[in-house]
């Protein structure tokens, strides 16, 4: 029999599916002792193991602020909407963030761009990736604050550590001077070394216009595009669609 102490030692150590393993192994003895002392033992660390990398996957979806609770294997692509399963399958791997490369998607609203988004952020949260998740809008304002109180390096260099970066709502409205100098910041930091996601309703042609300034546009699309799988969504929206259905099922009650 174990003793007390070692289930004290194994949670100090935080070893908790092991110690959870251990005692499940004690009270159904009859089911482990046909198996060796290694297969035993294997079992204890592929239990603590597991939960390790549960734990943790939940914090790095924590982190990730993700706007939807969206996964890869939910991607609808009954609605022509011009995106290519094929393309999906590719960027579900999450090759494209080791070799350090972008994705960029745009279509009208409602097509599903924001949940195409996350759920290739909540794929790469899985697959090991750290992800962090911002509306644009909201980033600036961030960068702003964060400028005022002094710890704008601090949120640059989490930005600059993140494996992906999702930008949704991107180019809603024309960026400040300010704004589209710290967006470089973020992005050059990134160029090469990371990866960014941006979801925009606007065309990336239309793009030096939201960024205003030519220099500063070049250079924040340079940094972006040249590397970048490109999705173009289009069709009628989805939410439309849905509630269009919905209400058809009602009448028919």
């Amino acid at each position: 029999m174990i003793n007390e102490e070692t289930f004290q030692k194994l949670s100090q150590m935080k070893m908790c599916g092991f110690a959870t393993a251990l005692t499940e192994q004690q009270e159904n003895k009859k089911n482990y002792t046909r198996l060796a002392f290694d297969e035993r033992v294997g079992l204890l660390v592929d239990r603590e193991w597991t939960e390790r990398e549960a734990r943790r996957l939940t914090r790095r979806l924590q982190r990730a602020k993700l706007r939807e609770q969206a996964c890869v294997e939910d991607i609808d692509f009954r609605h022509r909407r011009g995106l290519e399963r094929a393309l999906m399958q590719r960027l579900a791997t999450c090759q494209w963030i080791d070799k350090h490369q972008n994705v960029i998607i745009v279509g009208p609203t409602g097509v599903g761009k924001t949940f195409i988004a996350c759920a290739l952020a909540q794929k790469a949260c899985r697959d090991g990736h750290s992800a962090i998740y911002r509306r644009v809008p909201r980033l600036m304002n961030e960068l702003l604050v964060a400028r005022a109180d002094g710890s704008l390096a601090r949120l640059l260099n989490k930005l600059a550590k993140t494996s992906l970066l999702v930008l949704d709502d991107w180019g809603l409205a024309k960026l400040a001077d300010q704004e589209r100098r710290d967006l470089l910041e973020v992005l050059e930091d990134r160029s090469g070394n990371r990866s960014t996601l941006v979801a925009s309703q606007v065309p990336v042609k239309s793009w030096h216009k939201i960024i205003g300034d030519p220099t500063v546009a070049d250079a924040i699309l340079d940094r972006l595009v040249h590397n970048a799988h490109a999705l173009e969504l289009k069709g009628e929206s989805m939410r439309k669609k849905r509630s269009s259905l919905t209400k058809e099922k009602r009448s028919r009650k």
